[in-house]
């Protein structure tokens, strides 16, 4: 792949291989833990195989010149006016995080990139988070910094996503792009960013992902409602007594007593969630570690439910999949995963019965909405990286 890869950037810019570089970057699945990372709460995020490739070459220019494979589309931003280009159809992502580094004193330099995605877009697994890490260790490498800060990097892309682009996400998605590791998941405290890394010994089980391939509904008006009703919900147990940080550090006795204070129940809920899945994703990190599997996929199941009746991010979609997945012989866990509104499924299932699942899923699926969904069999794969020597 690296190999037509590098064909097709010569072909689409000139010259010759030589200073050609190659960047990438992974998308993730959460495995627990989801809508707490900006609330101050663990994650247990993992990082793919699947990932963004750039390859990537200065140019001597004033100018960052971009393409996709996937798409007709090109791109060619000044460095000068790197704030210009937010309302892009395609290609903000990667300006946001160039006029970031830029800003935070990096050296962005002139250059050609091509990129080319396996991580399916739109379907709740971070194509976006792995397309700003894997631009924010080209640009920094190629602009002289041979050994950027992984985590600063993550900071970064993450500012280029809610300052630039206009969404208000939380850290995780940057920070397992950047930091993942084969067959491992890792336990990321958002606020302080200490992680530790938990082995991931399914024993006799898979995790299978299900793209439900419904219209991804994770618009950044839903998802910055979310967060705002977060922040309204922790107002609300501050101006009545509360001294919280943050919602996660609240505990499920001591949200309950402040049940009565919220006119909205709405808000409630969403504090309900954000309390609980806390807990869940710190059990969660203790199970795996004691290779308690069947406990683990319990947890999945009560993330599910709570982030169907108290967050509301799932829709028909994910609680189709949800509903018949669970119904199913060898599943042990399920819930969605990412952001919700649409997207993708993750489940812990028997080896030998990975087959059956994916054809009694695909049928019922197909059956209810008259498409059927795509599947990935999950492996934990490591984080962004310059891909050089024997790895290309």
């Amino acid at each position: 792949m690296t190999n037509k890869l590098t064909k097709q950037f010569v072909k689409l810019y000139g010259q010759s291989k030589e200073d050609i570089r190659i960047f990438t970057a992974p998308g993730r699945i959460n495995l627990i833990g989801e809508h707490i990372d900006y609330n101050g709460g663990h994650v247990l995020p993992a990082a793919l195989e699947l990932i963004n490739t750039i390859i990537a070459r200065p140019n001597g220019t004033d100018k960052i010149n971009m393409a996709v494979t996937s798409l007709p589309n090109r791109l060619s931003a000044e460095l000068r006016n790197l704030d210009n280009y937010k309302n892009l159809q395609w290609g903000s992502y990667q300006v946001g995080v160039a006029y970031i580094l830029q800003q935070a004193g990096y050296h962005v330099v002139g250059c050609d990139l091509l990129y080319h995605g396996t991580v399916p877009y739109g379907a709740g697994l971070s194509s976006s988070a792995s397309i700003e890490v894997a631009t924010g260790i080209a640009l920094a490498k190629l602009g002289g910094r041979e050994e950027p800060d992984m985590k600063e990097i993550a900071i970064l892309c993450q500012k280029a996503e809610n300052e630039y682009v206009g969404m208000n996400c939380g850290i995780m998605d940057q920070f397992i792009s950047a930091h993942g590791k084969k067959d491992h998941a890792i336990l990321l405290d958002c606020t302080s960013l200490d992680y530790e890394l938990i082995p991931l010994n399914m024993g006799n089980n898979t995790v299978v992902i299900t793209n439900t391939n419904a219209p991804h509904k994770l618009t950044e008006s839903q998802y910055n409602m979310r967060r705002g009703q977060c922040e309204q919900a922790l107002d609300v147990i501050n101006k009545n007594g509360g001294d919280f940080r943050c919602l996660c550090d609240i505990s499920l006795d001591e949200l309950r007593q402040y049940k009565a204070c919220f006119a909205d129940d709405v808000l409630y809920r969403r504090a309900r969630h954000c309390v609980t899945e806390e807990a869940r994703t710190v059990k969660a990190s203790e199970v795996l570690k004691q290779g308690d599997i069947q406990a683990f996929g319990r947890l999945l199941c009560e993330a599910n439910e709570s982030l169907r009746d108290d967050y509301e991010t799932t829709g028909k979609e994910l609680d189709a999949v949800y509903d018949i997945a669970t119904g199913i012989e060898g599943v042990i866990g399920s819930r969605m995963t990412g952001g919700g509104f649409g997207g993708c499924n993750i489940s812990i299932v028997d080896k030998n019965k990975v087959i059956r699942f994916m054809d009694t899923v695909s049928k019922s699926y197909a059956e209810k909405f008259g498409y059927k969904p795509s599947f990935y069999i999950f492996k934990a794969g490591d984080g962004g990286m310059e891909v050089v020597g024997e790895n290309l």
